[in-house]
């Protein structure tokens, strides 16, 4: 199949998981209104409650668009990521509706990541020169990483959907050209289509979230495409596709880590929460995250298509620097008189 083929056949896909998503929101919307109320605390960025756990038809969507088009297709996708997506969104549920402590929620996650992780082929390096058990060990460190930083990231309507569609959407369109296997392309190209199915629902002021039972599996699937680009020899652009979350997370942690802070508190000092504090709306935070994802992604689009290491180094300088401005602007009060 060509690419202009593959790519109508994706964006079918997209399309598809779109409605399914939509239609299934508006089916789970009374039960969530009933029983999965999000109310407003410490780490809040809204007011009223509202309800949680949209991340239902997110996943929901994903995966039955996913496994029924491979299917369809012939496409053999990984069984242990099948089975890890719903166990990890199963933690997330059970944490909507009634908080886990963390170490039993860290500890279900990472036998969800490294069901997927330690199965995958052994030819598949990123670098050859360690030994497999150490870097698989070091992939699922961060992979629990990654999936709770998606989840910490989700704070804001719209926020992980002009982060994540940019990213899937690239991971489409490069995987066409042959930077991704097509497994990871059909689930990049499914994930994004329900995510803007999600969209309407999420806009500000937003009507449903999407709950842990959403932003885990959402961020081990993200995991899971951008391990792939890192294991085809892409990592410079596997880390400028999320580099904006990337930042913003580990900055956070490691401030609050430094000041003493009880760092697995709920908190509201990531750089886009500290925004709509110092006078940023909502709006104008997503819209300028969106944009800088655009940048990113034209970026990690130059890193694949060059694919050399000097030219790898500098756009990586070029990602950083951009996402820099943006917290830069972020920790600034808009505010007449504010520090």
């Amino acid at each position: 199949m060509t690419p202009d083929r593959h790519l109508a056949a994706l964006a079918f896909v997209a399309l598809a998981a779109a409605i399914v998503c939509a239609g299934l929101i508006v089916l789970l919307r009374p039960l969530l209104q009933r029983y999965a109320l999000a109310r407003p605390n410490a780490r809040s960025s809204h007011k009223v409650p509202t309800p949680q756990g949209a991340g239902i038809a997110v996943i929901g969507a994903t995966l039955l668009i996913g496994c029924g088009f491979a299917d369809l297709t012939d496409l053999r996708l990984p069984i242990m990521l099948i089975a890890a997506v719903p166990l990890i969104a199963l933690v997330g549920l059970i944490d909507d509706i009634r908080p886990i402590p963390a170490l039993p929620r860290l500890l279900f996650q990472a036998i969800a990541i490294g069901a997927v992780v330690f199965t995958a082929s052994d030819d598949l390096r990123i670098v050859p020169a360690l030994p497999l058990a150490v870097e698989r060990g070091l992939v699922l460190i961060a992979g629990l990483w990654f999936v709770n930083l998606v989840n910490f990231m989700d704070g804001l309507d719209l926020m992980t959907v002009v982060e994540a569609v940019p990213v899937t959407a690239t991971l489409v369109l490069v995987g066409l050209f042959g930077a991704l296997p097509l497994p990871a392309v059909l689930i990049a190209a499914a994930l994004c289509g329900a995510l803007l199915g999600f969209a309407p629902f999420n806009r500000p002021v937003a009507k449903v979230f999407l709950g842990d039972v959403g932003s885990l599996p959402i961020g081990l699937l993200l995991g899971w495409c951008l391990l792939h680009l890192a294991w085809r020899g892409h990592m410079a652009a596997a880390l400028l596709l999320p580099l904006y979350y990337l930042v913003d997370s580990t900055w956070t942690l490691l401030r609050r880590m430094l000041r003493g802070e009880p760092f697995w508190a709920a908190h509201r000092t990531h750089f886009y929460q500290r925004a709509t504090d110092n006078g940023f709306t909502v709006t104008r935070v997503i819209s300028e995250v969106f944009v800088l994802n655009l940048v990113l992604a034209a970026l990690a689009i130059a890193s694949v298509e060059l694919n050399t290491v000097a030219t790898d180094i500098l756009l990586l300088i070029a990602g950083a620097a951009a996402v820099a401005i943006v917290l830069r602007r972020f920790s600034r009060s808009r505010i007449l008189g504010r520090a």
